[in-house]
């Protein structure tokens, strides 16, 4: 399996896109080199210069230091709701594809629900509830991505709950747990690994599209969506505000999918070329 990742090339690119954001997430506070809350009147959107390496915002803060700690509240946002929303799914598909019935109709039909709602509106109606903030975040994501674990979970479930060798341990009187956690689990995680990298991704781009319009992570905290939202007003006056944001967030999202495009070469026996 190892083999096989660091012989996909894609896999190797998506790597090296991803290690120095996830290095920088880590060490961020020891590479800032001002207080991102900082604010400074005098220096007022200015350009990268020796004392501000990427210049600075309309409140005179350091545009470097608040990239890099930027990266924080996003990668938290965006891995704990693909957490909460993989282990939910993975229930409820799990559930509704083993028993069937009664169970599989009311837990699905909850599923098709939140489907039909755009995710970037529902989060936007829910937050006007509940507030924002990281943890209040985390929990409406990952509920909104929920239904995409529970379809492929499902799915899977159903095309191996009639194998000849679930219906052998049945038989011989094995009990739903054993046959779920031994039988059918290990056998339906390739395409759910594979999606865990896409709704990475696309937490990602749901938190940076909630913060840019003021109601995602709070201010002054920074966050690479409510930096770009901040400087669409400055475009002309200063350039690089906007640029550097966007740039990080666009190759975030970039290595995340090819991370998951590699993974499904390599985990899907019909894509891997040395089969």
């Amino acid at each position: 399996m190892l083999k096989r990742c660091f012989r996909n090339r894609t896999f190797i690119i998506s790597i090296l896109m991803l290690l120095p954001f996830m290095l920088i997430a880590i060490l961020g506070p020891l590479i800032v080199t001002h207080d991102p809350l900082a604010i400074d009147s005098v220096n007022i959107l200015k350009p990268p210069s020796r004392t501000y390496i990427l210049g600075t915002d309309e409140f005179g803060r350091d545009i470097f230091s608040r990239l890099i700690l930027g990266i924080r509240p996003t990668l938290i946002v965006a891995l704990g709701s693909t957490g909460l929303a993989f282990f939910l799914g993975f229930i409820i598909g799990l559930l509704a594809g083993y028993y069937g019935g009664v169970v599989e109709q009311l837990l699905m039909r909850m599923v098709d629900i939140v489907l039909c709602f755009p995710p970037i509106l529902l989060a936007l109606m829910i937050v006007a509830f509940w507030g924002s903030g990281i943890v209040i975040l985390i929990f409406i994501i990952g509920i909104l991505y929920t239904p995409h674990f529970a379809r492929i979970t499902y799915s899977g479930v159903i095309q191996v709950k009639t194998l000849a060798y679930i219906e052998s341990e049945r038989s011989l009187g094995a009990s739903s747990f054993r046959i779920l956690k031994r039988g059918i689990s290990p056998n339906i995680m390739s395409p759910l690994i594979i999606q865990v990298s896409l709704t990475i991704a696309s937490a990602i781009l749901l938190e940076a599209g909630l913060s840019f319009l003021g109601v995602g992570i709070l201010p002054p905290a920074p966050s690479w969506g409510q930096m770009i939202g901040a400087a669409k007003g400055y475009v002309m006056l200063s350039p690089n505000y906007i640029f550097w944001p966007s740039l990080c967030l666009c190759l975030t999202i970039l290595g995340t999918n090819l991370l998951g495009d590699s993974l499904r070469d390599i985990l899907d026996p019909k894509l891997n070329n040395e089969t």
